[in-house]
């Protein structure tokens, strides 16, 4: 029995797959973005459940050879930096390569590398700069051993705005970037822009390959874009949460009025207090800055977290609530009857975003298709 784990919903992954592509040319190719562990879902089941992704994306070499390991044969892009003299282990996997660097491509000479150009639009990120593109695109395609296969980039203000006005100048950059590659003598067959964010609200992005990745998790990239979806004429795209993440119960203590709880004695009680303590903490990924601000439900009921979250222990008020037995189930992220605890409500009390939640939550955490 896991004192700590997580509860993958089996059917929500495919679901929000649909909900996103809904809307889009039956021609445009799905990439599921499963970096950071699945956004701290779990790779190895976040694949498995995602079985109508035509490719996969991950930010490291380790992560794409992972997913090698794990019997994945569709495309798999790469789209951090591989260490050059690692190079090799990424072409033998297979697996496809971001370029951005001169030194990348003179070190892939040879090789038989697939590759795709990021290209730099308003980030301030990876990606080759346009006056440098022309260059940069005639020393990949004159370089023996490499694909110039796609060319992408990456929206920096698409998610948390009801003003579109910077994504919109950058996807003409990149549409200029599309015509100096091609002037150069490359014909890139796989073209993506759209992140969740870009892929609900603008069409225009989706060129032939969306890269999604947030939305399939059943999480809304921002309030604004919900927002922006809903103002639409569109229909707006209905995400299921994949994930719930649980506890139990490891003791229960009635402490007298006026006793201090957890370090620092950041909190004090005004009553006689009953209080659970949860064997979960920030090596866990349950941000300290929880404490004294976020709720958990037991028996279908919020109980607020009271003292500093520690290292692997959390407290919480359950005075309120009756039949509470030592080892009782509680969620810390996820629905219980009529309540629910979702990662913006964590973000919020946090003072963070729904991303980080989730993609904290320790790997070495169970994880549970359900």
């Amino acid at each position: 029995m896991s004192l700590v784990w997580i509860e993958l919903n089996g059917s929500a992954p495919e679901h929000n797959l649909r909900e996103i592509k809904n809307g889009m040319d039956g021609n445009v190719l799905f990439c599921a973005v499963v970096k950071s562990n699945g956004y701290g879902h779990g790779t190895a089941e976040m694949v498995r459940l995602l079985p109508s992704a035509d490719w996969f994306a991950v930010n490291a070499l380790e992560e794409g050879l992972y997913l090698r390991c794990l019997g994945v044969k569709k495309p798999v892009l790469l789209m951090g930096h591989v260490d050059l003299d690692r190079l090799d282990e990424a072409v033998n996997a297979g697996l496809r390569l971001t370029v951005y660097n001169r030194e990348t491509i003179e070190r892939l000479a040879g090789t038989n590398a697939t590759v795709h150009v990021k290209v730099e639009t308003g980030t301030g990120r990876q990606g080759v700069l346009l006056d440098e593109l022309d260059d940069f695109t005639r020393l990949a395609l004159h370089t023996d051993g490499i694909e110039l296969e796609g060319i992408f980039t990456h929206f920096a203000n698409i998610e948390d705005t009801l003003n579109h006005e910077y994504a919109e100048k950058q996807l003409e950059r990149f549409e200029e970037a599309v015509e100096i590659v091609r002037k150069a003598g490359a014909k890139p067959s796989v073209i993506h822009t759209a992140c969740t964010a870009a892929a609900i609200l603008f069409p225009r992005t989706h060129f032939n390959m969306v890269r999604a990745g947030i939305g399939l998790y059943g999480l809304w990239p921002s309030r604004e874009t919900l927002l922006a979806a809903r103002s639409d004429e569109r229909r707006v795209p209905e995400l299921v949460p994949v994930l719930t993440w649980k506890t139990r119960v490891a003791q229960l203590k009635t402490l007298p009025e006026g006793s201090y709880v957890g370090y620092g004695c950041t909190y004090r009680t005004t009553r006689t207090t009953r209080v659970a303590v949860l064997p979960v903490g920030y090596a866990d990924g349950y941000d300290r800055a929880l404490g004294n601000h976020a709720h958990v439900l037991i028996n279908g009921r919020r109980a607020p977290v009271i003292g500093r979250v520690c290292m692997n222990i959390t407290m919480a008020d359950v005075t309120d609530i009756p039949d509470i037995k030592l080892e009782n189930e509680v969620v810390l992220l996820g629905r219980w009857d009529g309540e629910t605890i979702s990662a913006e409500d964590m973000a919020g009390w946090a003072h963070t975003i729904n991303y980080e939640i989730v993609t904290r939550i320790s790997a070495s955490l169970d994880r549970r298709i359900v």
